[in-house]
């Protein structure tokens, strides 16, 4: 064999073992690594609650002491004392509840009073400079305390909402944890972008879906890309009848809107409907939604058909009286309407989960927490507005094993106000102390 020929293989060779040498090495650091990161001791936290409202009781528990381990409430004891070597957290001239939970925003809006509002986000900003100010939203939302959010869908700007959730998941950005629906749909020419000129192919703020099996294959795309709920528009063009029911025309025909809760729910994923008429929470409800976003004109029939469906209404109410001076027409009337229909859902036990749609408000002017006031204002009691904040919204996303309460066993979400919400609900707009996961992103309590 020529010399040249023996230096190239065994050249070769040694190339080959240095390299495998070099993998095991890295490969057993690695592991070194990885079992150091095992031994290193669970970081332990104790929290001193003056007054707690866990979720649970109907009166506050004084002098609580919550234990945290990592991410997780350990214990929650009346009295008992901070073992040594625990961080205390002293929050004793305080009220101490659980994180608090909004489960419809638009983390990719900015303000939607007008047309003109929307046409300037959706025509004008990129995607991903509003994907810049989704997570500065969350941060905002976290900051006021509402440790979970659902996102019911970008408004045009596609996907987002799963890269905004997935950056806070990893701990890349600071935020609520979320659940999205993605894009949202509505068939062809009832959603905006409406009224230019029709040689402009203008975006659209939502997926547009016909047919069933256009439902079918949009549902199972949204999914695909990351969707943990699937949302649609049910009803537009809202306007009153000489029977003073809050009417509106229906966007999907029955067959359509079954095509898209079925195959929804076949994925395993569950489906929103925005329905603000009558007819629209009608349809939605013939549909087998599992939640109906805002519902102003909701009758007595149709509550009466909710609580016997076990669905879900997310009243909105922030939203409708911030836009409805700016909108005019018959929105100004539907504030009153919703009232009404809220404090017979009261009575009826509708199961109401808090959601603002912030979004449809600027982030940086309202306090998603004004909804909490509007409930108690609507004839809540303030502990049955805090619940429709924590422990219903956690049944609405299927985390009620993890999140709406503080007990042993939940993720330590945990927010704190100075004074006593039950005797003032505005309270809530003051958060002091916000806890993600047994990680305090703010502590401001004097």
């Amino acid at each position: 064999m020529p010399h040249e020929e023996t230096f190239m293989i065994w050249r070769t060779n040694l190339i080959a073992l240095t390299g495998a040498a070099a993998f095991l090495t890295l490969a057993f650091c690695s592991a070194g690594r990885a079992q150091d990161k095992e031994k290193a001791p669970t970081k332990r936290i104790a929290i001193r609650a003056g007054r707690l409202i866990d979720g649970k009781s109907d009166t506050p528990i004084l002098n609580a002491l919550i234990l945290i381990e990592g991410d997780k409430i350990v214990s929650v004891t009346p009295g008992g004392t901070a073992l040594a070597g625990v961080e205390l957290i002293d929050l004793s001239k305080a009220t101490v509840l659980p994180g608090f939970a909004d489960v419809h925003t638009h983390v990719l809006l900015n303000g939607d009073i007008t047309a003109a509002d929307y046409d300037e986000q959706i025509l004008k900003q990129s995607t991903p400079y509003r994907a810049i100010l989704a997570a500065r939203n969350a941060r905002i939302a976290l900051d006021n305390g509402f440790t979970s959010i659902r996102d019911v869908e970008t408004e045009g700007a596609m996907y987002a909402d799963v890269d905004v959730k997935t950056a806070i998941a990893r701990g890349e950005v600071p935020g609520p944890r979320m659940q999205v629906a993605t894009r949202a749909m509505a068939p062809t020419g009832m959603y905006p972008l409406l009224g230019y000129s029709w040689e402009l192919k203008m975006p659209v703020g939502v997926q547009t879906v016909d047919g069933v099996e256009g439902a079918r294959k949009a549902v199972r795309e949204q999914v695909m890309y990351g969707a943990d709920w699937v949302k649609y528009y049910s009803d537009r063009r809202y306007h009153f009848e000489d029977d003073g029911v809050l009417h509106s025309m229906v966007n999907f025909t029955d067959e359509e809107a079954k095509a898209i809760v079925d195959e929804t729910h076949r994925l395993g994923k569950k489906v929103a409907a925005h329905c603000i008429g009558s007819d629209g929470i009608a349809a939605a409800l013939r549909a087998g939604v599992d939640t109906i976003e805002h519902g102003d004109g909701f009758t007595d029939a149709l509550l009466d058909e909710a609580v016997r469906k076990g669905v879900y209404w997310v009243p909105t109410i922030t939203v409708g009286a911030y836009v409805a001076p700016g909108r005019g027409g018959n929105w100004v009337k539907m504030v009153d309407l919703e009232k009404a229909a809220f404090q017979k859902a009261l009575k009826k036990n509708v199961k109401i989960a808090l959601g603002t749609d912030a979004g449809g408000f600027d982030w940086k002017q309202l306090n998603e927490a004004e909804e909490f006031v509007y409930y108690a204002n609507y004839g809540m009691t303030p502990m049955q507005a805090i619940r429709a904040g924590t422990v219903v919204p956690a049944e609405l996303l299927g985390w009620s094993d993890k999140v709406g309460t503080i007990e042993a066993g939940k993720w330590a979400d945990i927010v704190a106000v100075s004074g006593d919400p039950l005797k003032d609900i505005t309270e809530l707009k003051r958060v002091k102390f916000v806890m993600k996961a047994g990680a305090v992103y703010k502590n401001a309590v004097n």
